[in-house]
C-alpha cells in the first residue's frame, strides 16, 4: 500500500458558524448577550424556590424577562456588527461607546435584580426617594444601551459594500433606527406613568404568555413592538430581496417599515387612551 502524504487528503472546506462569527464581529456585545442567556437559568431556580410576590407575579418574573430582552438585543447587535465598515469596532470611541453600553447593561440588570431581592418595585417605585432617584438614572442608562441600535444602523447604511443588496441594507438600517426612536418615544413616556397599566383592570384578564392586560390599555405592548423593530423589519428586507425588481424591493420594505410604525403608534394611542388592543 502507498503512502498518502497529508497534504494530498482532501480537506473540507471551513463553514463559518454562528456563534465563532458572533464573537469575530463584536465579542464584546456576544459575550454578554450570552451571559444574560446563561444567567437565566439560576434566575429560573430562583423564581421557583421563592415563592415571594409582588403585586400577583413572582418577583424573579421581571429579571428574566429583561435577561432575555437584553440578551436578545445585545445577540442581535453583534449579529449585525459584520455589516458594519471595516475597524469600525477596534477603533477607541467605538470601545469606550462599546464600554459605556455594557456598563448601563450591568447596572440595569443589578437594579433590576436587587428589587427583585428585597421584594421591592425597579420600576415606577416613586414611593421610595432612593429607588424614585435610581429609577431616573437608569432611564437615562436605558436610552444610552438603546442608542447602539440607532448607530449601528447609521454606519451600516453608510457603508453600502457591507450589504451589497439595497433593499436589505435598508431593512436593517430602518430596523435598527426604527428600534431607538420608536423605543425611545414609548418607553420615555410610560417612565413618567404611574404604571405601564393605564386604567383599574377588574377581572385581570391578560393576553397569553404576554400577559398584556385585555381590559385596559397597557403600555407594555407598543414597547414590546419598539424593542422589535430590529428584528422584524430586517427579515422583510431579507424576503424582499428575492424580488426580481430591486425598486419594487426598496418599496416594499418602505412600506412594510410605514406599516410596523403605524400599528406601534397605534398601539400606542390606544395604550394611553386607556383601551386595550386585545379585547375580552
Amino acid at each position: 500500500m502507498s503512502d498518502i502524504s497529508l497534504s494530498s487528503v482532501p480537506r473540507a472546506p471551513a463553514h463559518p458558524r454562528l456563534i465563532p462569527r458572533l464573537f469575530g464581529a463584536e465579542p464584546r456585545f456576544a459575550a454578554l448577550g450570552l451571559l444574560l442567556a446563561l444567567a437565566m437559568i439560576p434566575t429560573t431556580l430562583a423564581m421557583t424556590l421563592d415563592p415571594r410576590q409582588f403585586q400577583a407575579e413572582a418577583i424573579w418574573l421581571k429579571p428574566l424577562k429583561f435577561e432575555l430582552a437584553l440578551s436578545l438585543y445585545l445577540l442581535s447587535l453583534a449579529f449585525f456588527a459584520r455589516f458594519l465598515p471595516p475597524g469600525m469596532t477596534d477603533g477607541r470611541g467605538y470601545r469606550i461607546f462599546a464600554g459605556v453600553v455594557i456598563f448601563c447593561v450591568l447596572a440595569e440588570m443589578a437594579w433590576i435584580g436587587g428589587a427583585a431581592m428585597f421584594g421591592t418595585a425597579s420600576h415606577f417605585n416613586l414611593t421610595d426617594p432612593v429607588m424614585g432617584a435610581i429609577y431616573g438614572l437608569m432611564g437615562l442608562f436605558a436610552v444610552t444601551l438603546t442608542s447602539a441600535s440607532l448607530v449601528y444602523g447609521i454606519a451600516i447604511w453608510r457603508h453600502p459594500a457591507g450589504l451589497p443588496d439595497p433593499a436589505l441594507r435598508l431593512s436593517v438600517a430602518l430596523g435598527l433606527g426604527l428600534t431607538f426612536v420608536l423605543t425611545v418615544l414609548v418607553a420615555g413616556y410610560m417612565a413618567g406613568q404611574p404604571g405601564h397599566l393605564v386604567g383599574t383592570p377588574v377581572t385581570g384578564a391578560k393576553v397569553p404568555l404576554m400577559g398584556w392586560s385585555r381590559e385596559v390599555g397597557d403600555l407594555r405592548l407598543p414597547h414590546f413592538l419598539a424593542t422589535h423593530a430590529m428584528h422584524v423589519i430586517p427579515l422583510v428586507g431579507l424576503l424582499a430581496g428575492r424580488m426580481r425588481s430591486s425598486r419594487l424591493a426598496i418599496w416594499s420594505v418602505w412600506a412594510v417599515s410605514a406599516g410596523f410604525v403605524a400599528l406601534t403608534l397605534g398601539s400606542f394611542a390606544l395604550a394611553i387612551m386607556g383601551l386595550p388592543a386585545f379585547a375580552l
